[in-house]
């Protein structure tokens, strides 16, 4: 990929080199996110420009529509497939699919008798791997604590997990990720049986049903029915349109079969979002509400219905400076109630969060990543860190590292609801403070008095916070701003940025600070108030 776009983007090319190429641009993306679909639009504006013929204007599905991608995506392709067809039709004797066949499935399952050799325990090897731990190869480390660090009254739950990774060989500094492979709770794999009529414990050998087919690595030959529902079938997902329409070829009732089709059309999507997206309905849900379907669906089909489950990523919260051979993470067990009556509840948290590691050798696969926060290397380098909630996570790592290097200069601002219910990390942040390693500023939006809940601006905080920054600019000049901050609360702070000059009566524009400088700004819904920031102008 790197090669690709090196070479599209030589100075050298002349204008009209594509010019003998047809091409059409798909981008997905978020507009939530401030480059939204910032590839595809660069991607669809070089081609333009070395003489590339669009068959299409550029087209940007947005995961924040309420049809999702595909409201730009159906449209797109049927547009699309009718250029290709004008400018390449078919030769004679070949006809288009149609799309009432039913193609064979990627994979057959070939059942095993009883008394064949059983699998030898899959993803869970407690012994050191080979090779340094990666997705095909995760590495099973053991629980070593699991600490609900928020008061038993509050919402939220929200814990401090150890891993111990000793003889792992992995490594990791302040900024990475730790990636966990989550599985399936028993009842669900249970109830998923049953609703299919499976034989948890039949075991099978996996083959491709077309040769050159790979096979999904983290599953073990032969393996059982339990293992690939509660280890590899992500039946918590809510499930995509693609679901549906596969679906509909193994009904055998009339009114499923209607239903069915009809979500999987490009008239049917606000209806299938109201059934699925909009309550967060998962794959297993889904096919309850399917019943005569749901028993007529082959085994062999499982893995094209039924998505994987992917690795969740997970800020590292500890150094490896402090915590020889341990891994910890910051995380809020995800629970959430909407118009269904069962609360929705995350898969990777809910699993994770019921961990005992009192009652025996508890594994959990895991590997690292190297994530996208830098930190300075020059320890004469100051660092501003702002973390609001779980997102502190990575500054806690950071400043876990430093301090071991003897590194001063750490300031942190954390922002949660309540000091008595939320402050994360409490008496570690005021034995820093305490030793001179850490200058520390809260805030704790729920706490204030009645009168003065309200989140807007006043008079008396915009000047407190003034004083504030222009006290500490001196000291952090030059300082290296960093944040960690979700999409949502960065584009809140971000509109009500004002960020003045102290050698200058009038207010700044955001493009004198480089980005990372918005950090502070963001803060402020997290504050209840108006905030200003404080880091050294972009050169």
């Amino acid at each position: 990929m790197k090669m690709f776009w090196r070479f599209l983007f030589r100075k050298n090319l002349p204008p009209g080199s594509l010019c003998q190429l047809d091409y059409a641009v798909l981008g997905l993306g978020d507009s939530s996110y401030p480059k939204f679909n910032f590839v595809a639009k660069k991607l669809h504006k070089r081609v333009l420009q070395l003489g590339g013929n669009p068959l299409l204007p550029a087209a940007l599905g947005d995961d924040q529509h309420d049809l999702g991608p595909d409201a730009v995506v159906d449209p797109w392709l049927l547009a699309l497939w009718d250029k290709i067809l004008a400018l390449y039709p078919l030769p004679p004797g070949l006809e288009i699919i149609s799309p009432d066949v039913r193609l064979p499935p990627k994979y057959t399952l070939h059942y095993l008798a009883e008394d064949s050799p059983h699998p030898d325990g899959g993803l869970l090897q407690p012994t050191a791997p080979r090779a340094v731990p990666s997705e095909l190869h995760p590495f099973a480390a053991q629980l070593v604590s699991n600490q609900r660090v928020t008061a038993e009254s509050h919402f939220q739950d929200v814990r401090l997990i150890e891993f111990d990774i000793t003889g792992s060989g992995i490594t990791f500094s302040a900024g990475d990720v730790v990636m966990i492979q989550p599985q399936n709770c028993p009842e669900d794999v249970q109830q998923f049986c049953q609703l299919l009529r499976l034989d948890p414990d039949r075991r099978f050998v996996l083959k491709p049903t077309e040769p050159g087919t790979s096979l999904p690595a983290l599953l073990p030959q032969p393996c059982t029915i339990r293992h690939l529902v509660m280890h590899y079938l992500d039946i918590s997902c809510v499930p995509r349109r693609s679901f549906f329409e596969l679906l509909s070829y193994f009904s055998t009732n009339e009114l499923e079969r209607e239903k069915l089709q009809e979500f999987s059309s490009a008239q049917g999507q606000e209806e299938l979002y109201s059934y699925c997206n909009r309550p967060r309905r998962t794959t297993l849900e889904a096919l309850w509400d399917f019943p005569h379907t749901t028993c007529a669906i082959p085994p062999e089909y499982l893995l094209d219905l039924i998505p994987r489950i992917r690795p969740r990523a997970f800020s590292i919260a500890s150094s490896v400076l402090a915590h020889p051979d341990r891994i910890q993470i910051l995380m809020a067990v995800v629970r959430y109630k909407t118009r269904l009556s069962k609360p929705r509840h995350g898969l990777c948290s809910t699993w994770l969060a019921s961990l005992n590691p009192e009652q025996g050798d508890v594994r959990v696969p895991l590997w690292v990543k190297k994530g996208g926060m830098k930190f300075p290397t020059d320890p004469d380098t100051p660092v501003i860190m702002i973390g609001p909630g779980t997102g502190v996570a990575p500054f806690r790592a950071a400043i876990q590292e430093r301090v071991a290097q003897g590194r001063r200069g750490n300031c942190l601002f954390f922002g949660c609801r309540q000091k008595s219910k939320d402050f994360y990390c409490q008496a570690e942040w005021e034995e820093l403070v305490t030793k001179g390693f850490l200058t520390l500023f809260t805030a704790f939006s729920r706490d204030q008095v009645s009168s003065q809940r309200r989140r807007v601006d006043t008079e008396a905080s915009q000047a407190a916070l003034m004083g504030l920054c222009w006290c500490f600019w001196p000291l952090y000049r030059g300082a290296w701003p960093l944040c960690q901050l979700s999409p949502t609360l960065s584009h809140a702070g971000e509109s009500s940025l004002k960020v003045e000059h102290p050698h200058n009566s009038a207010p700044h524009s955001a493009p004198l600070f480089p980005r990372q400088c918005l950090c502070w700004a963001a803060l402020s819904p997290a504050l209840g108030c108006r905030a200003f920031c404080v880091a050294r102008e972009a050169p």
